[in-house]
């Protein structure tokens, strides 16, 4: 028993060493102190964007360093208490079942910390520290194709509960039967984009559907979009001229106006025709800053998009990515099988995955990427 310990911990303490070579942890902690300075220097907040932007960066170092050091620390009093310990026959001596439950639970919950350390050191493109801006949209399938939309909604912010994430439904449009024909959710929370920027793309869903009974499988498609809020970067000027808002009511499901006032609010960028809507604040106020987030964030998607393609950054892949080509297939029946398109990777418990565990599926994605990248 002992010894079984002592290999687990030594593994987890070479994966802490080659992390911290990785991340550059000392860099890290650097850079946090020279932010915590910024941060608290007089006039940090007379440019509100820039100090945004840094307490951003900000955050998420203090997220990954904590982490690290955390379980460093942890690993390190474990290796202590095993060395200790001269041979196994002395070990089971002064240890009883209730020691060994709680010793083998503490390495357990190392052993998935360390991995999701070594995960996030995956998390290097230029956003990838962001927050999120999840879209969904329902494509072919009718009632079928909403209420699958509805059932990504579900598991997207499943997912982000699971990471202690905060979540803001940003504008949802439901279906007239059921489900609902697209929403925008906004996901705060260290490397958000990082992590979510492998699920644009198409969904596709095969089953026996509910709403109908002619007893035939049923496939239906949506499109999920995930963008970086990063709203303060943009550098480009935005004319008041060159935006149409309107107001209107918000509705709910079924069609039915849920607001006797016009807080709903569409904003159009008429030079390119970038829409940006919000109806899920009761605040019309609320509603237009959360529509000129979006677009802002929109607008900066598309001119690196154009920059990347003009300079041919994009991998095969991504160029790839459109309606008419899904990233990922969740089968219901007659067989129960999600599979990534991209990378093979699957998993028959389709239930787990629809109530948000789905880092089998990021973690795929990265590591191909950072195959390709040769890193």
């Amino acid at each position: 028993m002992l010894s079984e310990f002592q290999e687990k911990i030594n593994s987890i303490k070479k994966k802490i060493s080659d992390i911290k070579t990785h991340i550059n942890i000392d860099g890290l902690k650097t850079k946090q102190r020279q932010l915590e300075e910024e941060s608290s220097s007089a006039g940090f907040w007379n440019d509100s964007n820039k100090a945004q932007s840094i307490l951003q960066e900000l955050k998420s170092i203090n997220s990954r360093v904590q982490s690290f050091l955390s379980i460093e620390k942890e690993t390190d009093t474990y290796k202590s208490l095993f060395d200790f310990f001269p041979n196994e026959e002395l070990f089971v001596k002064e240890t009883n079942e209730q020691d060994i439950s709680r010793i083998q639970k503490d390495i357990e919950s190392l052993e998935r910390s360390i991995k999701k350390l070594e995960f996030s050191t995956f998390l290097n493109g230029p956003h990838d520290t962001s927050d999120a801006i999840v879209s969904i949209n329902a494509g072919a399938g009718g009632t079928d194709a909403q209420d699958w939309a509805e059932i990504l909604l579900r598991m997207f912010s499943r997912w982000s509960e699971d990471r202690g994430f905060e979540t803001e439904l940003a504008d949802i449009s439901y279906g007239e039967q059921a489900g609902i024909k697209s929403a925008v959710l906004f996901i705060r929370g260290p490397y958000a984009y990082g992590y979510l920027r492998s699920e644009t793309g198409i969904h596709r869903l095969v089953r026996m559907s509910p709403f109908n009974s002619d007893g035939k499988r049923h496939t239906s498609f949506a499109a999920v979009e995930v963008i970086p809020e990063i709203g303060e970067e943009l550098a480009v000027e935005i004319k008041p001229e060159d935006l149409k808002t309107d107001t209107y009511r918000a509705s709910g499901p079924g069609g039915q106006n849920v607001n006797k006032t016009s807080s709903a609010v569409r904003i159009t960028h008429i030079p390119t025709g970038i829409i940006a809507q919000s109806q899920a604040s009761p605040s019309q106020h609320r509603n237009r800053e959360i529509c000129m987030l979006l677009l802002v964030s929109r607008l900066k998607g598309r001119l690196e998009q154009e920059k990347k393609e003009k300079i041919e950054e994009l991998r095969g892949e991504q160029k790839q990515i459109g309606w008419g080509s899904q990233i990922r297939s969740y089968v219901f029946a007659p067989y129960q099988l999600v599979k990534d398109h991209r990378t093979g990777a699957e998993t028959g418990n389709v239930q787990s995955v629809i109530d948000g565990d789905i880092d089998i599926f990021i973690e795929a994605f990265l590591r191909k990427g950072k195959s390709l990248r040769g890193a």
